[in-house]
């Protein structure tokens, strides 16, 4: 067997494609993905298999940004699409790229359908598969554990191709970037020239307007990627699509741009100060159903000249500077002279034949179907969406056919120009005319997806959506995703499933006319609230980094389902959904927004069960007690552990003891030291008694500080062993990063700078590799304090620098710190060497995080 040289090395997460039935394989798919992710590659999976599979631009796109071939026959051929001359599992095995691995296994059984052994037979005979049988599923996982290790040990390189999204000039790289569209765009040379040439000219508020179902958002992209290289520090995207109070706008753009929200200031001036002097476009997407938010918009560029906005809307944002680009219809030929010439010419007929070349590649526009297409698109008034949706009735139905459905579903429909209302319900109503063609299980199921707020798993949609008795749930998605109004996409390991806006829109119009909107809604909180439960404990141990990333991809559902639970004022839920996943929330940087809800909680007026209360002061006080102390705030922390006790929570009595030490050392003047040691002491005892391990780590460091307080080195050190201990007993990076940190201060304390200096750097390794800006500051901030104590004076002011501009480019610069290297960089400012101190301080703030993390790392002397 041939292997191209290109394959990357392990930690570079491997991607392998993964063909084969479904149910048929279901066992032997369950051992071959273990296996993957045993060797710590990501599998490439599709839940629904080969039947029927997504549209090919789909699969085709994954298969091309993969790096192996896994295909798992036995029985069967597999599902033929309408249109088709092969199934999707011939059709993944054909459009894998000729240089690509591919690793054959073949269950010995007594029959196969005859086209698998064509298929199986044309395989071996082109010999470019390393093929073997197996004949149950231990064999298997076997088989494939040995070919992937030799892979992998025989042939591996560092990635050739740069990455798409360089790390800011000034700050962390962590812009949510632009999405990549799988397909080309069609008819708008025109439209993308106005916007790229605006955006090149210096425009610095830009709305492409039209309506739903345009194009607005596609041609947004291709004018981000066209104009990146003239935004040094990025494009980051921002989907507004499932927000609809205009007061969450900043939040949404903060979290786009990586800032957290830790409760103590408001986003609007968070943005601003982490925005300042860099030249970045901020894609807009989604912006009409938030309009009110657009005096904020105005104020933001103002206060912050270097950035630019693009934005998409169905409205104009009607504010001073906008320039806007109006988009209209796609091209469409004369209805007249509609031979085949004439109509490839319309970019309306290109978008539709293209489309359904996606699945019937041997599609040819003729002079029998090209008045039909004609037809068509004039009907759809040149509307993009409505085209992609017609197309993907074609593979089941000829042109003429679905022109003839279209007239008798949308007989206004027929002839000329429209203004844009009537485009707007051209696109509704080609949605309605598509889900009308649906079958009864699929339609119903369709009208509950309007349900989730963002993309949705193949459990979610189950157990939210029901369907009637013997609806199939896979074969619905599938339906729904053959018709194009559902998309599947490969997250990681998992295949999610997500809906255009329009789309979106629609479905939920018909969930509330069918009157079960309010029981769909429980359910879908229901289903995050035990998702919730399921997450809580691993966000303890080792599975810490995969289940933030998980959560992430649902936030927007998290969010609704949450603001469900508060609508309905199901306090308790509301509380709980909060309590479970506060790990999540904590290093996602969204505190600020659950101190939010649960203000509303304790202000609504109705009478909390202990446990609500509980929960929903310690939210509410514990997360910004710096910023805003009072007299009542450790009372009402106390209040928080006294609720926790009386339900029998004694790891949220110990938490909220924890709180109530850390009030007392930095909300109370002057500090209560021993208050603040009787509370952890008390705290400490009450995790040690539940055995809740992560909760004594987080304690035995908050009295290590104190120790360190008091100049005890020593006593404080023991402690923050007994806490990494704990840590790397959970798999907890994040606790074993905090441990580091602190050891770090105690041995520099102690006067042993090398034990500190692993320390610190171990701290930043490890914050490294979970993305945890916070504990990059940290271990930054350590490094700093070595260098300063060493006197070097160069190393120390950039690295104070690139700390500084790292804590605002994420928001954390107001988070109270444990400044260690406050006193060594003091005793230098009051030297001699102060302004060479300064002049390295600003150069650090233009380090990259990447480059500034790499410099911590490196040993002294080494530049």
């Amino acid at each position: 067997m041939t292997t191209p040289s290109g394959i990357r090395t392990p930690d570079q997460r491997l991607r392998v494609f993964v063909s084969s039935t479904l149910r048929e394989m279901a066992t032997e798919r369950k051992a071959v993905r273990r296996v993957i992710e045993e060797l710590g590659l990501t599998a490439v999976m599709f839940e629904l298999g080969a039947r029927p599979h997504p549209p090919r631009e789909l699969y085709r796109a994954y298969l091309a940004q993969s790096d192996i071939f896994v295909g798992l026959y036995a029985e069967r051929y597999g599902w033929v699409a309408p249109g088709e001359d092969v199934s999707g599992l011939e059709d993944e095995y054909r459009l894998a790229p000729p240089d690509m691995p591919r690793l054959v296994y073949v269950k010995t059984v007594a029959q196969r359908e005859p086209r698998l052994d064509a298929l199986l037979d044309s395989i071996r005979e082109e010999d470019r598969a390393a093929y073997v049988y197996f004949s149950g599923e231990e064999e298997l996982a076997e088989l494939v554990r040995g070919d992937l290790a030799t892979l992998l040990s025989e042939r591996f390189r560092p990635p050739a191709v740069p990455s798409a999204e360089p790390a800011s000039a000034a700050g962390p790289a962590r812009l949510t970037p632009p999405p990549s569209p799988l397909t080309r765009l069609i008819g708008r040379e025109r439209e993308l020239g106005a916007v790229t040439g605006l955006l090149r000219g210096g425009a610095r508020l830009l709305t492409v307007t039209g309506p739903g179902g345009i194009g607005k958002s596609r041609l947004a992209l291709d004018a981000a990627a066209a104009a990146r290289d003239i935004f040094p520090d990025g494009v980051a995207f921002v989907d507004l699509s499932a927000v609809r109070d205009a007061a969450q706008v900043s939040r949404a753009m903060a979290a786009a741009l990586g800032i957290h929200d830790v409760g103590e200031r408001d986003a609007d001036e968070k943005l601003r100060v982490a925005l300042r002097d860099r030249r970045l476009l901020i894609v807009v997407d989604n912006f009409e159903q938030v309009a009110d938010a657009s005096l904020g918009l105005r104020d933001l560029l103002l206060d912050v000249p270097t950035l630019t906005l693009l934005v998409t809307s169905r409205v104009l944002l009607r504010i001073a500077g906008e320039q806007v680009v109006e988009l209209g219809p796609l091209a469409l030929p004369d209805a007249d002279r509609a031979g085949p010439d004439v109509a490839a010419r319309s970019a309306a007929v290109e978008l539709f034949v293209e489309r359904l070349r996606a699945t019937r590649p041997d599609f040819a526009l003729t002079a029998d179907n090209a008045q039909d297409i004609v037809d068509i698109c004039v009907a759809l008034d040149g509307v993009p969406l409505a085209i992609e949706l017609a197309a993907a009735r074609a593979r089941a139905l000829s042109p003429g056919e679905i022109l003839q459905r279209l007239r008798r579903r949308l007989p206004v429909l027929a002839g000329g120009g429209r203004d844009l209302p009537e485009r707007q319900r051209t696109m509704h109503d080609t949605i309605d005319w598509s889900v009308q063609l649906l079958p009864p299980s699929a339609r119903e199921r369709f009208a509950g997806l309007g349900v989730f707020a963002g993309p949705f798993s193949l459990d979610a949609v189950e157990a939210v959506t029901g369907g009637a008795p013997g609806a199939d749930v896979i074969d619905d998605l599938a339906v729904l995703v053959d018709s194009s109004l559902v998309r599947q996409e490969e997250r990681g390991d998992r295949a999610v499933y997500t809906m255009l806006a329009a789309v979106r829109e629609f479905a939920r119009e018909q969930l509330v006319a069918r009157g079960d909107a309010a029981e769909l809604s429980d359910r879908h909180a229901g289903w995050f609230l035990a998702l919730a439960d399921r997450a809580e404990r691993p966000l303890e141990g080792p599975l810490q980094r995969e289940w933030i990333i998980r959560l992430a991809e649902v936030a927007d559902d998290l969010r609704a389902a949450e603001r469900h639970l508060l609508d309905s004022r199901r306090w308790a839920d509301a509380a709980l959904l909060a309590w479970r996943l506060y790990v999540y929330w904590w290093i996602g940087g969204h505190l600020g927004e659950v101190r939010g809800w649960m203000t509303e909680v304790l202000t609504a007026g109705d009478r909390l069960d202990d446990g609500t209360r509980a929960i929903a002061l310690y939210f509410s006080r514990a997360i910004a007690f710096w910023q805003d102390p009072d007299e009542s705030l450790v009372p009402d922390l106390r209040e928080s552990a006294a609720g926790f006790r009386a339900i029998g929570d004694r790891a949220g009595d110990a938490l909220a003891l924890a709180s109530v030490g850390l009030a007392l050392l930095g909300a109370v003047h002057p500090p209560d030291v021993p208050g603040a040691r009787a509370a952890l002491d008390e705290s400490l005892a009450l995790f040690r008694e539940v055995g809740d391990s992560w909760g004594c780590g987080l304690v035995l460091a908050a009295l290590g500080r104190i120790d360190l307080l008091e100049r005890r080195p020593d006593t404080a050190l023991g402690r923050f062993d007994e806490a990494l201990g704990f840590a790397q007993d959970l798999g907890d990076r994040l606790g074993e990063s905090i441990a580091r940190f602190h050891r770090g201060a105690a041995f520099l304390l102690r006067g042993d700078v090398e034990a500190a200096r692993e320390s610190f750097a171990s701290c930043l390794r490890i914050s490294d590799e979970l993305d945890h800006d916070e504990g990059l500051a940290y271990g930054i901030e350590g490094l700093t304090a070595v260098a300063a104590a060493g006197g070097d004076v160069d190393r120390a002011g950039r690295l104070l620098g690139a700390a500084e501009m790292l804590r605002e480019r994420t928001g954390l610069y107001d988070v109270p710190t444990f400044a260690v290297a406050v006193p060594f960089v003091e005793a230098l400012r009051a030297g001699a060497a102060a302004a060479d101190l300064e002049a390295a301080r600003v150069a650090g703030r233009a380090l990259p995080t990447a480059e500034a993390v790499a410099y911590a790392l490196r040993p002294a002397g080494e530049g």
